[in-house]
């Protein structure tokens, strides 16, 4: 067996080094000709962690990010709403990973290279188009610019190329534009001084104002700073007139009149922001749950799969579960073509509940139940809301998502390297 993943973004490299564990030849195709490490921050739930650290990363993970040992939740002035542990700090025999997006795809870029080789990682590939006969996919490609590659041929072929990839547009080619959930998202990473205690990830505000911010790594030029992710996340009237874009830079006067007056006792967030030197416009989309990810020898993973709303921090922890779970089927079914239908109709039905569940506020619910009981803050967050009421909405976005802690202590691996 052999097997074509198309795109090299998190989904896909962890894709390509986990076929690679097993002992499955793989090659990679990736449409950029360079591979930058860009983005903002990423949260790596303790159950894609230790996928990551089963295929050997978990050092060189630990080094490039933060672990994340407590979520909290405030209200719009900054009164603690919920405070829960995660990671390490919450019995998980693995952390809660809070990294830059960049660094982690520069990490698996690397690992896969050095196991792969140069020969099997094809950058500058855009697919064009797929075709299956027999027992074979066979793929065209062409350059950035648009000159032809030819093509190539594998049992398998995997697409891991997003969520505008040509894998899935050629399944469903009158999907159309990716659902708009009327938000924005203004994205940065600066250098901050730490906030509760340097190692927490903290949400505020309601579902049409709110901030998220967390550090993702030391300062590299202040030793007593940390790279911290922050985003703002609004309510907006109108269409998505413009193609998300990671890159689209805006300046902070888009929404600097509604975050002006958030001076809270542990942090400062108009300072946080005013000292902030680039700033990322994103419109919050996804796309609907679909039917079929596998058609015969051609599957899909990651945001290929299931774009999802980043509510609950689980699309790049997904789309790592993803590829091992893929993996794993192909490693246990003889048939690559059950095995491909065996992983769908596994994965599937979890991810598209998930995608529904990120549209509701998944875990950060209470804050918009807060809101609506307490306007105008509160004295004692008893008298708005009990532990118990927050405790039931924590648990049921962790078991959906698969992120209780003994689940994820006690399960057998999904990759068993080959002798």
């Amino acid at each position: 067996m052999n097997v074509m993943v198309i795109g090299g973004g998190v989904s896909g490299l962890t894709m390509a080094l986990s076929l690679h564990q097993a002992g499955i030849p793989v090659r990679v195709y990736e449409a950029s000709r360079n591979v930058l490490p860009l983005g903002v921050g990423i949260n790596l739930q303790p159950n894609a962690v230790r996928e990551l650290d089963e295929i050997g990363l978990g050092a060189r993970l630990a080094a490039v990010g933060n672990s994340t040992r407590a979520l909290c939740f405030f209200n719009k002035f900054g009164q603690l709403i919920w405070r829960e542990p995660r990671g390490l700090a919450a019995a998980y025999r693995w952390p809660q990973v809070s990294i830059h997006r960049g660094r982690l795809q520069v990490l698996l870029f690397e690992a896969a290279r050095e196991r792969l080789g140069d020969e099997n990682i094809r950058i500058g590939c855009r697919l064009t188009g797929f075709a299956q006969r027999g027992d074979a996919v066979t793929a065209t490609f062409t350059d950035p610019e648009g000159r032809g590659l030819g093509s190539e041929s594998a049992d398998i072929l995997v697409g891991a190329d997003g969520i505008h990839g040509t894998v899935r547009r050629q399944f469903y080619p009158d999907e159309g534009p990716p659902r708009f959930g009327n938000q924005i998202l203004w994205r940065a990473a600066t250098d901050a001084a730490p906030f509760l205690g340097g190692d927490a990830m903290a949400i505020a505000g309601h579902f049409h104002q709110r901030l998220i911010v967390y550090p993702i790594a030391p300062s590299a030029i202040d030793p007593g700073k940390l790279l911290t992710n922050w985003i703002w996340q609004m309510t907006v009237a109108g269409d998505l007139s413009e193609r998300e874009d990671w890159n689209r830079k805006v300046g902070k006067e888009k929404f600097w009149e509604y975050v002006k007056s958030w001076h809270f006792d542990w942090l400062d967030v108009p300072r946080l922001i005013d000292g902030t030197e680039e700033i990322f416009e994103f419109p919050l989309v996804d796309r609907d749950p679909v039917d079929r990810w596998s058609f015969g020898r051609v599957t899909l993973i990651g945001d290929a799969a299931h774009p999802m709303q980043p509510t609950g921090s689980q699309a790049g922890s997904q789309a790592i579960i993803d590829a091992r779970m893929l993996t794993q089927a192909l490693m246990t079914i003889a048939d690559p073509v059950e095995a491909l239908a065996h992983y769908d109709a596994v994965r599937r039905p979890v991810m598209n509940d998930i995608i529904l569940r990120n549209r509701q506020f998944g875990p950060e619910a209470a804050m918009q139940i807060v809101e609506e009981r307490a306007p105008e803050g509160f004295a004692r967050i008893e008298d708005v809301i009990s532990a118990d009421e927050m405790r039931h909405i924590s648990q049921s976005f962790q078991a959906t998502a698969g992120l209780d802690a003994q689940t994820v202590n006690k399960r057998p691996s999904y990759v068993v390297a080959k002798p």
